[in-house]
């Protein structure tokens, strides 16, 4: 018989208890399940980047357009994390995620078979708004099935190794599908992950559907959505524009105003769409501010390195993504290392502080780079360094990120963790873009034309932007160091909110 959980003030139903039942026994083949997802998730951000040539001769939209392709699928999804997250909390996480999942099946389908600019961009909205309601469900359900802290730290280490590095896979999937395909495979893709994904998680998730309905917070929702909306939009407005564009300053006024009126609300209302303890807990806080800088970094970091293979060294798209795999590699085995091993031992503080140091160091390598640079001597040795510094940020800061959380709140606090991220890369792509070009434009204009002048000038733009980043991280190490505590989990205890999900009564 089904035993009872205390959730949120109600009960939960589930399928046995943690102890001995059919899920906790399957929880590893849950987490395959779920890292898919994440996996279908974060590189769908990046695979159809390096398709989008292709796709803009085959549908014939203009090279102003074509930021909408990627821009509709960064608002729809940063803009919906927050109110995806609490919708998981109140209706229940499996339910959920499957829907979502078949919901961003059937969106990139619609994607892959578009026959006009307009359809795509409505296909990418639609995969930007269900990844919203899938990201903080799959979150969720890692840190709900993973409850034991030595096995936790190794699953969040999987997580944030797949988180990390589904970037650099993007890369060279959307780059082997476009060369040996056509860039329709780049969504048509996701069917495959998609439909394993539904299936694997109808057979092996547990049921969680709360028989408490706490009312939602409409207000919250709305401002938070808006803001977020707004602030997403501003940037990727600069990016293509200026930031002293009316529209860009409005937009950003606008979504300042909105979040700072969600804040209040926040602090008022009797059920908040993110409640103020999530947040005010220094480890969760600065973990969610650790994930924001290294989206601010990596979403640039990514775009440059990309440009400088396939522009200034000639790299084939199949050749750009294979070239990132060395940084994969090192960033999943760093952070399943770091998150089991390293961290129950000596806490999260200087795992994290060192991780922020060497992407510095690797950004100071980067910004060495020059049109001559080769792979094996120059850019190699920095993409390792950078794979194992973020790989030792990812993992431990989405875990201290989701611990010790109520029941109630692991939806929410999982949406925050993608929120940041997202809001951070679109802010640091913006902003990056904008330094590099104006870094280039003023090379171009201090220096005599020549056959190589543009191709110096770009790298002097790239390498202008990776010393912006490594100052972002080193900053980073320094916010780390003041703001998260120093002491290490003690493996024997649980947190709150794992306590909160021990059988309350058998049935």
């Amino acid at each position: 018989m089904p035993q009872q959980v205390t959730v949120s003030g109600g009960t939960a139903a589930i399928e046995g208890g943690e102890g001995g039942d059919s899920t906790h026994a399957r929880r590893w083949w849950i987490l395959a399940v779920l890292g898919l997802a994440q996996l279908m998730i974060v590189l769908d951000i990046t695979v159809v980047n390096i398709a989008l040539p292709s796709a803009q001769r085959a549908l014939h939209f203009s090279d102003n357009s074509r930021e909408w392709i990627v821009t509709a699928y960064a608002l729809a999804f940063g803009s919906l994390l927050l109110a995806g997250g609490r919708l998981g909390d109140l209706f229940g996480r499996k339910r959920l995620f499957i829907a979502s999942t078949i919901g961003f099946a059937a969106a990139s389908t619609l994607g892959g078979a578009a026959q006009s600019f307009g359809m795509l961009v409505a296909a990418r909205g639609l995969q930007g708004l269900f990844a919203a309601l899938m990201a903080p469900a799959a979150l969720s359900l890692v840190s709900t099935t993973f409850t034991n802290p030595s096995e936790r730290g190794t699953a969040f280490g999987i997580w944030g190794g797949i988180g990390g590095a589904g970037a650099a896979v993007g890369l060279l999937l959307g780059g082997l599908l476009t060369q040996d395909l056509s860039w329709r495979w780049t969504l048509f893709v996701n069917l495959g992950f998609a439909i394993v994904a539904a299936a694997g998680a109808s057979a092996l998730l547990r049921r969680d559907v709360s028989s408490a309905r706490e009312p939602i917070d409409i207000p919250g929702t709305l401002t938070a959505t808006a803001g977020l909306f707004a602030l997403v939009y501003g940037f990727a407005y600069a990016q293509n524009h200026s930031w002293g564009s009316s529209t860009t300053l409005a937009c950003l006024v606008a979504g300042a105003l909105l979040l700072a009126v969600f804040v209040a609300i926040q602090i008022r209302v009797a059920h908040p769409l993110l409640p103020p303890r999530v947040v005010l807990d220094r480890n969760r806080g600065g973990s969610y501010l650790v994930l924001g800088i290294v989206g601010l970094g990596t979403f640039g970091v990514f775009l440059f390195m990309t440009y400088y293979l396939q522009q200034t060294k000639g790299y084939s798209p199949s050749r750009t993504g294979i070239s990132f795999l060395p940084l994969s590699a090192a960033l999943i085995i760093a952070a399943a290392i770091a998150n089991a091993r390293v961290v129950p031992r000596i806490g999260p503080r200087p795992v994290i502080a060192a991780g922020m140091a060497l992407a510095a160091i690797a950004m100071g390598l980067l910004a060495q780079l020059g049109v001559q640079s080769s792979y094996a001597a120059h850019l190699l040795p920095a993409l390792l360094v950078l794979g194992v510094g973020l790989g030792v940020v990812f993992a431990p800061a989405q875990d201290f990120a989701t611990r010790g959380l109520e029941p109630g709140d692991t939806g929410v606090a999982s949406g925050l963790v993608n929120a940041v991220y997202q809001v951070g890369g679109s802010l640091g792509l913006a902003l990056l873009s904008t330094l590099a070009a104006t870094a280039t434009r003023h090379y171009l204009a201090g220096h005599q034309p020549g056959l190589s002048l543009t191709a110096h000038a770009a790298v002097h733009g790239y390498t202008t932007g990776f010393w912006w980043v490594a100052g972002f991280f080193a900053a980073g190490a320094l916010i780390t160091g003041l703001l998260l505590h120093g002491r290490a989990p003690r493996p024997a205890a649980q947190t709150q909110g794992e306590a909160s999900l021990q059988p309350a009564s058998a049935s």
